[in-house]
């Protein structure tokens, strides 16, 4: 059987960081059954994405995880397959399907480690913080792929924090905590993969695995910490820069 774009997502991030032994694609979750766990989640679900979602419950100290991606998302996908490249009619698409795996894998390890506050606010910002930072590394990996040279442009890295970073609109969120939490995440997501960008390929894993071991408030501390150090935040890229996730 030929792997599913989702499952190869999936292993990409266990051989990074660690494998939870759970097939994630069986945690997807039809329209209907998103409609009634949204509903369960309280006004503010209202506001998240319609293409894609993930939900979390805890019961009998067993995490539950549900994922949804519209069937729209998934037309789109399959009429624009990423593994053929990444273009401007599907980098949204494929932005959402990344961040959902990689918050449900990334909720799964917290959980194996002992983590139970997973309604806390600092948990869905770890998870949010870790998603973008890691899509970025996975968007980089399709660029290169597709480059005769396997090298990622300063103008490749240009479109992709377009669509990663700027693109977003927390300031449109009625919520202020939602607002809050994507205001926050995508300014530290958007300064450590500056960093993240200026490391050679074997420094990065080492550098984003340990970053993946930290909790919420030490992640933000130490990307607060690599500001400082580098006047604020401003990097140059390299364009020779080919590096990849692992």
């Amino acid at each position: 059987m030929n792997a599913t774009l989702f499952s190869e997502i999936q292993r990409l991030f266990e051989r990074t960081y660690v494998q939870v032994g759970i097939n994630l694609e069986d945690c997807l979750i039809d329209r209907q059954r998103c409609g009634q766990l949204s509903r369960a989640a309280g006004a503010s679900a209202r506001e998240l994405s319609e293409l894609a979602r993930t939900f979390l419950r805890k019961s009998d100290d067993r995490l539950h995880i549900g994922i949804y991606y519209s069937r729209w998302l998934i037309e789109q996908l399959e009429r624009h397959d990423p593994r053929k490249g990444i273009t401007n009619e599907n980098i949204r698409c494929l932005i959402a399907f990344v961040e959902e795996i990689n918050h449900a894998l990334h909720a799964a390890i917290q959980f194996q480690r002992g983590i139970r506050e997973i309604a806390s606010e600092d948990f869905a910002r770890n998870l949010e913080l870790q998603a973008q930072v890691d899509t970025y590394l996975v968007l980089l990996l399709f660029v290169a792929f597709f480059r005769k040279t396997q090298k990622v442009s300063r103008a490749d890295r240009r479109w992709l924090r377009f669509h990663l970073f700027s693109r977003q609109t927390p300031h449109a969120y009625a919520d202020a905590n939602l607002r809050g939490r994507y205001l926050e995440t995508s300014e530290l997501a958007g300064q450590y993969t500056l960093f993240l960008d200026a490391l050679n390929g074997a420094r990065r894993v080492d550098e984003i695995r340990l970053f993946h071991s930290l909790d919420y408030e030490a992640k933000k501390q130490r990307i607060l910490a690599l500001m400082d150090a580098q006047g604020g935040g401003e990097r140059t890229m390299r364009q020779e820069d080919n590096r990849t996730m692992g």
